[in-house]
């Protein structure tokens, strides 16, 4: 987010900086504590604190009685724990999504040197692409999904070229209909902002898992171990010149940087 100016200071970048791989799942980890946790955990501390008061002035013989009080707080803590575990729950989902991204970004940026071109984190209205490449075999729109292996037995993902199966488990998300959404998306975005309608090719990556590759050729998308991706680009056909990813490029970067 771009800084506030004061009437005697200005923003000292012209653009905004990009965003850095997982830097949305990092911003929902942080408004998750703070809009989610914090406000329960404050009510209830000052609960538990205002009943001991009332306790000490309860033993102290004092008039006010601390019983309600203290049938109020227990009740609060009930609920604590109750939002405690939800919390912890969904925060440690997204922990190892935000892991997950991070171990992949770091991984496409190893394309860079293969004439590539990598972005991360791109904003959309309440959604977001984990990753795009543009590289000379075309654009490359990548969704990352990172599920917990079994601590033991084997950790295998099925394709079919409609459906994903993650150890036999369908997820409850469909990825492959998700990332042709994201890539439909990002699509318009370059039709209307150069004119052109550039194809965009569909990737889902599983970090640590080993996919078993079925109809991956046929198919509009690719389901593979991150490590596989580099191998997939350079194997295709190069369909863009110099200048078409540098327009791509730009206008990327463009649309980055004002969806802040």
């Amino acid at each position: 987010m771009k800084p506030k100016a004061t009437n005697n200071e200005r923003y000292p970048l012209k653009r905004r900086p990009l965003h850095n791989p997982g830097e949305s799942i990092q911003r929902e980890m942080e408004r998750l504590f703070v809009e989610d946790l914090a406000p329960d955990v404050l009510f209830a501390f000052y609960t538990v604190l205002f009943t001991g008061y009332e306790w000490l002035k309860w033993f102290f013989n004092l008039p006010p009685q601390p019983f309600m009080m203290t049938a109020i707080a227990l009740v609060l803590i009930g609920y604590m724990v109750y939002k405690f575990r939800a919390f912890r729950i969904r925060y440690k989902a997204l922990q190892l999504g935000l892991d997950g991204e991070k171990a992949v970004g770091q991984f496409l940026e190893q394309l860079r040197s293969q004439g590539c071109r990598v972005y991360h984190d791109i904003v959309g209205d309440e959604f977001n692409i984990d990753h795009v490449v543009v590289a000379p075999q075309g654009i490359f729109v990548i969704e990352t999904k990172t599920y917990s292996k079994p601590l033991r037995g084997q950790a295998v993902v099925n394709f079919d070229g409609t459906r994903i199966l993650v150890n036999g488990f369908e997820p409850e998300r469909n990825a492959v209909n998700q990332v042709r959404a994201l890539g439909k998306w990002f699509q318009n975005i370059l039709v209307e902002s150069t004119g052109r309608k550039f194809p965009i090719k569909h990737v889902i990556v599983l970090p640590g898992w080993f996919v078993e590759m079925q109809t991956q050729a046929k198919s509009d998308v690719w389901v593979l171990n991150p490590r596989a991706l580099p191998t997939f680009i350079k194997n295709e056909s190069v369909i863009l010149k110099e200048e078409d990813m540098a327009l791509i490029a730009s206008r990327l970067i463009i649309h980055m940087q004002d969806e802040e």
